[in-house]
């Protein structure tokens, strides 16, 4: 070995040392990191939130089914932003961990050039086939010229949400996340402000709510640009935004747990409202009131879900550069703390949705009794096993955390995919309308089991000669 090459290798490790990811204490990172992120993602949730709120209340139920029309169009967009965000994040981790700081400079110029072109792809397509992609996605008669005014102007919105779906996760690997909880801050609150307007004062129905979510997407998008020529652990150079296709190929690899969790939402969505039009036509309820319940249900415990993915996406740097570093004692400790913060928050949501559904449900607009009926219904029977997701969610995001992103991918692509999907079309088929809620427990417990026997049987192979 030459001595120059024998002190850049001592200059990398010199500065994987000195690395406060590598040294301050686990639980003081943890808050550091987790806090911010669990505070972005929620304001992301809040996005939906926001709009189906003030749309229940100005629209009515017809403009929430409209919403959850659209939802599976968002969140394949959020699919293919995290497919390169939260790929890039763990890719840039794990290399500055090793001290390969050319690769991770690489890793963030190319997730970026991809994210965005992807994004303005996708709004292509959508406004190109908007009417069959609302028919696809579950639209009635009733909601369809709901949905259709809605999808318009969110797609309008999609290079903007790609842009604040990755850089905000790059942002937080870079080791600023209050900055990125900033910009997504800056993003919702514009959200809340337009949307009673736009709906309220200028009677723009379904169109303001989309508008006004667009607004606070571009504000945080120009926000989180604005960091990239202050970013501290890597280069941007232009060499460096020509996609190396070794870079990107590992980028993806690591990000395909987090598409795999997004685009099946996608499907569950999509299939779920297909079953809940069908089967709700042929109850008491109707085709539309399962629907929009149904929506509403799905979006606050996205809420919840992104508390916990706060707490994972929040730990991944730590994980990732601890693993990458040999420091093994510092990953499990990591892994341990989130696992037990997600399990709390999952529990405490169960008490909620138990005990306060109507609450809940009053929040998104004045309805009729049916329609309170079934949307206690949802909340209840659908998240009754809800607080065993924490376990699940934190060891996906450990094993793309650690590089084991095919682990990952199995344990996110059995719960929302393999299992959840045969239970809802068996279950509606056997008990109706309802075998959808049902199939709720049933897919929560199995995927908890499977997570616990995929750490068992990996644990070993992750950390050699540990029990």
């Amino acid at each position: 070995m030459s001595v120059k090459k024998e002190g850049i290798q001592l200059m990398n490790q010199a500065a994987v040392n000195s690395n406060p990811l590598g040294t301050r204490p686990i639980g003081r990172l943890v808050m550091q990191f987790a806090v911010p992120s669990i505070i972005s993602l929620v304001i992301n949730a809040l996005y939906n939130i926001v709009d189906q709120i003030f749309v229940g209340w100005g629209v009515g139920y017809l403009g929430n089914a409209a919403t959850n029309v659209i939802f599976p169009m968002t969140v394949f967009m959020l699919a293919l932003s995290a497919l390169f965000g939260d790929g890039c994040a763990a890719y840039f981790s794990l290399q500055l961990g090793q001290g390969n700081k050319e690769k991770a400079s690489a890793g963030v110029c190319s997730s970026m050039i991809f994210t965005v072109t992807v994004g303005f792809i996708f709004m292509c397509i959508v406004l190109l086939f908007l009417e069959p992609i609302c028919i696809l996605f579950g639209a009635t008669e009733n909601s369809l010229p709901y949905a259709m005014d809605y999808g318009f102007y969110i797609a309008l919105g999609f290079v903007f949400s790609s842009i604040d779906v990755a850089l905000s996760t790059i942002v937080r690997a870079d080791g600023s996340p209050k900055y990125s909880m900033v910009g997504l801050l800056l993003g919702c609150v514009t959200n809340i402000i337009l949307d009673p307007i736009f709906i309220f004062v200028f009677h723009w129905g379904v169109k303001g709510a989309a508008l006004a979510t667009i607004a606070g997407q571009f504000l945080n998008a120009v926000f989180l640009l604005a960091y990239i020529p202050r970013i501290k652990n890597v280069s941007v150079r232009k060499e460096y935004f020509i996609p190396r296709l070794s870079v990107v190929k590992n980028v993806v690899s690591l990000g395909a747990s987090s598409f795999i969790l997004q685009f099946s939402i996608v499907l569950l969505v999509t299939v779920s409202n297909k079953l809940l039009v069908k089967y709700g036509a042929l109850s008491k309820y109707g085709a539309d009131i399962p629907i929009a319940t149904m929506g509403i249900t799905m979006k606050v415990n996205q809420i919840v879900i992104n508390i916990v993915q706060g707490i994972a996406t929040g730990a991944q740097p730590i994980i990732g550069y601890n693993y990458g570093a040999g420091k093994y004692d510092r990953t499990k400790r990591t892994f341990k703390i989130i696992v037990v913060s997600s399990t709390a928050a999952m529990l405490a949501a169960f008490i909620i949705f138990q005990l306060f559904p109507m609450q809940i449900v009053s929040l998104f607009g004045s309805e009729d009794a049916l329609y309170n009926e079934f949307a206690v219904k949802c909340l209840k029977i659908y998240l009754m096993l809800c607080f065993l997701n924490g376990v699940q969610m934190c060891t996906g995001f450990f094993f793309q955390a650690v590089g084991r992103p095919a682990i990952s991918s199995i344990n996110t692509l059995a719960k929302q995919i393999v299992i959840i999907l045969p239970a809802m079309i068996i279950l509606c088929a056997v008990i109706g309308v309802d075998g959808a809620l049902w199939a709720g427990p049933v897919a929560d417990g199995l995927s908890f089991v499977l997570s616990v026997i995929l750490l068992k049987v990996n644990w070993k192979k992750v950390f050699p000669g540990e029990k």
